[in-house]
């Protein structure tokens, strides 16, 4: 429900700070103090079109928040979090507009576009009236009522269900069709190619791996070339180690000499001569590691190439390859299968569209039976309200089996025909304005849980009604703040003395120029503005009383 209104600067209201609770909340005033505006200021919240013309004179911009508390689960919720919006149990839309006409829209400090204001706000709020062509006005919002009405809303999601899996049945089948057609035109070119991609066989990441392989092959012949030079060096002519035992055997004959050096020289040649041979010893062990092998270079090369041979073909590259091999399979594989899995597909497709036909037919009888209550319910509701020669109807228009839907079988469309014997038309086209506000409140009193917002709008339903209509329609009002909240702009005291809260609209000239002020009413001024409503400009005690029997009869 709407908890907190916030209006700085539009029209007449400069600053004002409104706080609502559940129930009929009546809005009353004299004509022109500015009932309307508050609506209209709503409205901006709401996501309603913006104008310069709202701006308040001498203002440079207006301002509008209303913060709603919907209950846990509410649809308004879903749309937050789909749209990544923070916030907890309260939303909050704020609507700046500018002297230039443009607006800004927020939902919890958030910046959003008015079109998603505007969802969140018809998800919590529902203005009843001809100018609005939203909620029970709206067409497309018939079949939800009426579904909501006569408790069908499991039948219409398995309506929904059916269809949607006949339709994937209807793809698979049809998708196997396309795919068999074409392969029966490709048949002699999938065979070959596929039959190629068998032979060569491609495997994720090889082109990388052989690439590799070669460049090491190709890197071993090159070491190879520097480890038979480096051990040419040691081996060719006469070998090191040769020269080194020649140079001991000469150190020896003049050992006796007795020099100290001597014996260190000849140890040192000694350890020389060993670690010759080793390194000629790892140099040969090298060389025959790096034997290079030509017939494997040459088949790492062939097959390199006859991959990226194969990709360009197939304009992939190598690592698609077994991609491609996997799909010319399937197709190759599917024609194959031939008409057996088409033929399987067919069936599956037309057991499924045959619950779907099953499933729209079931809710198409509940919604018959449905149409038929709402209309003698709401019917029922028209004689108290003035409207006795009025007759409602609940349309059910039957599509044409192609046209069927996931919604259903047929249109849902709220008729009325205000005069006996007159045809039924769109409730918005038929009835005048003070008719089709009753009408809608003869509508949403019996359709009181259906929909999903928690706050509705009733904008002067009283309107050319007065006596015994005026007092049927608070009534209904009443019936209806007991499940729902409910904001009524009324001229009626009848209709003013149902509401559980009393607000008065009053216009006033100030230094700033003429403002409007909206009031709540305690007990005593509430009984003033009652006796107000009944005897106009000159209050009397005999409106005072009058007043008080409305109250104290228990209508208010």
């Amino acid at each position: 429900m709407l908890v907190n209104l916030s209006i700085r600067d539009v029209v007449l209201i400069e600053r004002l700070d409104l706080a609502f609770g559940p129930g009929l909340c009546a809005l009353t005033g004299e004509t022109g103090a500015g009932k309307s505006i508050l609506l209209d200021a709503l409205g901006l919240a709401l996501g309603a079109r913006s104008e310069a013309a709202l701006i308040r004179r001498g203002a440079t911009r207006a301002v509008v928040a209303a913060e709603f508390a919907p209950p846990p689960g509410h649809p308004a919720h879903a749309l937050l979090a789909e749209h990544d919006l923070d916030g907890d149990e309260r939303i909050l839309l704020r609507r700046v507009v500018t002297a230039d006409g443009r607006s800004r829209a927020f939902v919890n400090d958030q910046p959003v576009g008015v079109g998603l204001l505007r969802e969140i706000g018809d998800a919590l709020v529902e203005i009843q009236g001809q100018a609005n062509r939203r909620g029970l006005l709206a067409p497309a919002s018939h079949r939800r009522f009426l579904d909501s009405f006569g408790a069908c809303e499991a039948l219409a999601g398995e309506v929904a269900e059916a269809r949607r899996c006949w339709r994937a049945a209807h793809g698979a089948h049809a998708e196997a069709a396309e795919a068999l057609a074409e392969a029966r035109r490709d048949e002699d070119y999938l065979r070959h190619v596929v039959a190629e991609l068998d032979a060569i066989a491609p495997r994720l990441g090889e082109e990388a791996t052989l690439a590799a392989d070669r460049r090491a092959l190709m890197a071993g012949e090159r070491a190879a070339e520097a480890v038979r030079a480096a051990r040419a060096e040691i081996t060719d002519g006469r070998a090191l180690d040769e020269r080194l035992r020649a140079a001991q055997r000469h150190l020896a004959r003049a050992a006796e000499s007795g020099v100290a050096a001597l014996a260190e020289a000849d140890a040192a040649l000694d350890r020389a001569a060993v670690e010759i041979v080793e390194a000629e010893a790892a140099l040969a062990a090298a060389e025959r590691a790096l034997e290079p092998d030509p017939a494997r270079l040459e088949r790492i090369e062939e097959r390199l190439f006859a991959l990226r041979a194969l990709a360009r073909k197939h304009d992939a590259d190598v690592d698609s390859l077994s991609e491609v091999h996997q799909a010319l399979a399937a197709r190759l594989a599917a024609l194959e299968l031939g008409d057996a899995e088409t033929q399987r597909l067919t069936e599956a497709a037309e057991v499924a569209r045959a619950a779907f036909v099953a499933a729209a037919e079931r809710l198409s009888a509940a919604r018959r039976e449905a149409a038929s209550a709402l209309a003698a319910r709401v019917n029922d509701e028209l004689p108290p309200l003035r409207l006795g020669p009025a007759r409602f109807a609940a349309q059910l228009e039957p599509l044409a089996p192609e046209a069927w839907t996931a919604e259903g079988a047929e249109r849902v469309r709220f008729e009325v025909a205000t005069q006996r014997g007159a045809a039924p038309g769109p409730l918005a086209r038929i009835a005048s304005g003070g008719e089709l506000s009753r009408l809608l409140l003869a509508l949403r009193v019996v359709l009181a849980h259906a929909g999903s917002a928690p706050t509705l709008i009733f904008d002067e339903v009283d309107s050319g009604i007065g006596g015994a209509a005026a007092a049927a329609v608070g009534a209904r009002l009443a019936r209806l703040g007991e499940t729902l909240q409910v904001l009524v702009v009324t001229h009626a005291a009848q209709v003013a003395a149902r509401a559980h809260r009393h607000y008065r609209v009053v216009k006033e000239e100030t230094a700033a120029g003429t403002l409007a002020r909206v009031e709540p009413l305690d007990p005593e001024a509430r009984r003033e503005e009652l006796a107000r409503m009944l005897a106009g400009a000159r209050v009397t005690d005999a409106a005072r009383a009058a007043a008080d029997s409305l109250i104290g009869a228990g209508v208010g």
